[in-house]
């Protein structure tokens, strides 16, 4: 890892993570390094060996993989939220599906467009459905479940993948479901990517589990208890995060090379709901066109992987910070997940914020529940989008929070936007789609510092489908999530309008 432009703090605290002993005690998960508390930081540590622990289970994985693809079974639809649903996103985007493997479907939505969308796109009879939740109890999942199961009550064509003990763990032994897979419950959702939760549909699209593991095992010994703390890429990484935080450049904007164009997805998650809370934060920026010196402002702090471009050249020429990682091969992606994980703790620590839970995210969730109690969707002032833009800053951010499908009609429609907005207004822009960026950003944009400016885009859902046990449907709950999440943010004082696609287009 290189770095240009970037404060002499981090060569400090990297010295003083090595007076401090920081490497060592992380390893012995002493939860002293972030708090004098443990809860949720003691049991939040088995990221740290998972890997190891997954490498005894590969043959068992594959072995799964290959039942469920000689049982004729075509395409994987993988039912979760966040944690449980990116990295294996991630994993497909990147590496394919190898011959002989299955398909994978992430479905991350409560959308009923994208959901019937999907279900119209499937031979059912030849679907398997992976139903992943770490508690077993989260709202969209049990949805996708109960409407799928409607479709196909039969438990062989489920999967679950869920901590011990859960109730999810229990439908599934109930449903005679094809397997329940029970993930290490030490690690939270969004450092799970090396669990189960991400192995498992690894393995049914073919993914070589060995050289994933293989190198975040190779990155866990160079991020050891007694690697120096200016050797430690994890240590070095985070100090430089939080840091560079610290010092005005808190947009840490991810510039990856195509083929893993889809891991700042993780990335975004990993960093937003970790750093995200008590009025601090770093926000992760990801897919962002790189633009000429002049469109960024100076907060920004650029991480670059694999070869760097003249663009990225000319950023460094004009005085912004820039970090650089080398990168061959999209097999290392298992060794810079646990490279980003543990620098995202380290960060953590610099800021004084404690990276494992997430205390802001249920604000939305409680909002959205309170509706549905209700039965009536609230009437909400849309707000000026004009006047909310006039009221750019430097340092503050723009978050376009779209609940439309996620397809790629919609993706290509809200880039141009996005880069103009960004050229215009000199501000680190995101995309996030509804209900899945409140799992991952959501934290951030409450829990985080009030500089955002947040563009609510809501388009009525053409159809409708059913959510079998419950009085409401896809539609209506999407509609309250969405004035829920607007909610949310109204009470943490944030600056949100709501409009529609065409009325953003036209900005």
């Amino acid at each position: 890892m290189t770095e240009t432009g970037l404060p002499g703090a981090v060569q400090e605290r990297l010295a003083a993570f090595q007076e401090e002993q920081v490497g060592r005690r992380v390893w012995e998960r002493d939860h002293t390094v972030w708090r004098p508390d443990p809860i949720e930081i003691s049991n939040r540590l088995g990221w740290l060996t998972v890997a190891e622990d997954m490498r005894g289970r590969v043959g068992e994985l594959q072995a799964f993989a290959r039942e469920c693809a000689s049982d004729g079974l075509v395409t994987a639809v993988l039912a979760g939220m966040g944690g449980s649903s990116l990295a294996p996103e991630v994993f497909r985007e990147t590496f394919g599906v190898a011959p002989g493997s299955l398909d994978l479907v992430v479905l991350d939505t409560t959308n009923p467009d994208q959901i019937l969308a999907v279900q119209e796109s499937l031979d059912l009879s030849r679907t398997l459905f992976v139903i992943a939740s770490k508690s077993g109890t989260t709202t969209e999942t049990l949805s996708h479940l109960a409407y799928f199961w409607e479709q196909v009550p039969d438990g062989s064509h489920f999967v679950a993948i869920t901590d011990p003990g859960t109730s999810l763990a229990q439908t599934g032994r109930d449903r005679g479901f094809r397997r329940v897979f029970e993930a290490d419950p030490n690690i939270g959702g969004r450092y799970s990517a090396l669990s189960h939760f991400g192995m498992v549909n690894a393995a049914l699209v073919g993914v070589d589990l060995d050289g994933l593991l293989e190198g975040a095992l190779r990155m866990a010994s160079a991020c050891g208890p007694d690697v120096p703390a200016e050797g430690n890429p994890g240590l070095a990484l985070g100090a430089t995060m939080g840091e560079a935080a610290l010092a005005g450049m808190d947009k840490l904007t991810l510039v990856l090379p195509q083929p893993i164009a889809s891991f700042g997805y993780w990335v975004e998650q990993l960093i937003a709901e970790s750093t995200g809370k008590e009025g601090r934060g770093i926000l992760p920026v990801e897919g962002e066109d790189v633009g000429p010196p002049e469109v960024y402002g100076n907060d920004r702090l650029f991480v670059v992987t694999g070869e760097a471009g003249e663009d990225i050249e000319a950023m460094a020429e004009a005085g912004h910070a820039v970090v650089r990682i080398p990168f061959d091969d999209p097999i290392e992606l298992g060794g810079e997940m646990f490279r980003w994980e543990f620098a995202t703790a380290m960060a953590g620590a610099v800021l004084k914020i404690q990276p494992f839970d997430q205390p802001d995210v249920q604000s939305a969730k409680d909002a959205t529940r309170r509706i549905l109690s209700g039965g009536e969707i609230p009437r909400v002032d849309p707000g000026d989008l004009g006047e909310l833009l006039a009221q750019a800053e430097p340092g503050d951010y723009l978050a376009i929070q779209a609940y439309v499908p996620r397809n790629a009609d919609t993706m290509q429609r809200l880039h141009p936007v996005r880069m103009r907005l960004r050229d215009r207004l000199r501000l680190a822009t995101t995309v996030g789609f509804g209900p899945r960026f409140l799992h991952s950003t959501g934290q951030f944009h409450k829990g985080g510092p009030n500089t955002g400016l947040f563009v609510q885009v809501v388009e009525q859902p053409s159809r409708d489908a059913p959510i079998p046990g419950q009085p409401y449907t896809f539609g209506h709950l999407l509609a309250a999530q969405t004035a829920g999440d607007l909610m949310a943010l109204q009470d943490r004082g944030r600056r949100v309008v709501r409009v529609s696609m065409a009325e953003l287009e036209g900005v």
